[in-house]
């Protein structure tokens, strides 16, 4: 299993150095969860403009008096101090938090299982963003960042971890993609199925993503900036029985929560706002009511001719 896992993160590296060979002027960043703090994913040879981006797991063995990458990192200067978003999980709600940054070069051991192979020690990168006074009960935020890219200044220090926070968008679209759009629940029965279903679900993902983020940074902007004109009137004459939709758009948070509505969503006082998976439901619903919609509305009155002819 763990050899499977290895080559997955390879694999993966090579897809991007066949981008990159597309796009010769694009510096590309690969980015990697905590399960990509692999050696063998540093060791192996990459194009230049192609660099590696990973949130560390373990704290590994460095050539340094230090012995481990942990303290190593801890043992130099705050350069800068951040304040940072910590999204809710769970019961605790979202909060803000200060984090203290340092960086330093470190040199990596390999493997002490693998000494046969007589493998070389790596020279990488590490940002550290740790809170030094959490709130009572919370655990504090503890980031160590491996790069290949340099870091000279806290400017670039602070660019590795605003990295850090791409990813997390990165990552809803995934959970997103598996939850919402449930594509490991789908049985396709060859590779080109899945390619092409994966296309499309890709698509269907963004959109609720787009949905949820949307609504909350903008709740009062009209939903015509998420919805075409007959998706909201679809939308809106179904909440409301009417076959007459109103001459304004409703708020953008509004219809959202209709959409979701549709898909299950109670909007209770404690529910917070809607998820995916009910707004992936919710979607499914509207495309009929829309398709529908479409059929069954009056068609618009003919003006009259008053010229003179």
């Amino acid at each position: 299993m763990a050899e499977k896992e290895r080559q997955k993160w390879l694999t993966s590296v090579e897809a991007v150095r066949e981008a990159h060979a597309a796009c010769p002027q694009t510096h590309v960043v690969w980015v990697g969860d905590r399960e990509a703090d692999v050696y063998d994913l540093f060791v192996q040879e990459r194009p230049a403009g192609v660099d590696l981006w990973v949130r560390a797991a373990w704290n590994r063995r460095v050539d340094h008096a230090e012995r481990s990458r942990w303290a190593k990192v801890a043992a130099q200067p705050v350069v800068a101090t951040l304040t940072v978003r910590v999204p809710r999980r769970g019961a605790p709600p979202a909060r803000q938090a200060t984090v203290s940054v340092r960086w330093c070069l470190v040199v990596w051991c390999p493997p002490t299982h693998r000494q046969a192979e007589q493998l070389p020690t790596l020279a990488i990168w590490a940002v550290q963003a740790l809170e030094a006074h959490p709130p009572a009960g919370v655990e504090p935020l503890a980031w160590l960042l491996l790069t290949t890219c340099a870091v000279h200044t806290a400017q670039d220090a602070i660019e590795r971890i605003d990295w850090d926070a791409c990813r997390w968008g990165i990552e809803v679209w995934h959970k997103v993609l598996k939850s919402g759009c449930r594509i490991e629940a789908r049985q396709l029965e060859t590779a080109e199925h899945l390619r092409r279903g994966l296309a499309l679900s890709s698509v269907v993902a963004w959109r609720l993503l787009y949905a949820t983020r949307l609504s909350r940074a903008m709740p009062e902007a009209p939903c015509t900036a998420l919805l075409e004109p007959e998706e909201w009137q679809a939308l809106y004459g179904a909440i409301h029985l009417t076959p007459t939709p109103p001459a304004t758009p409703p708020p953008l948070r509004q219809a959202v929560r209709w959409i979701a509505q549709r898909g299950g969503f109670l909007g209770r006082r404690r529910d917070g706002e809607p998820g995916v998976t009910v707004l992936w439901r919710g979607f499914q619903q509207l495309t009929a009511l829309t398709f529908m919609y479409r059929i069954m509305r009056p068609p618009p009155a003919k003006r009259k001719n008053v010229g003179n002819g």
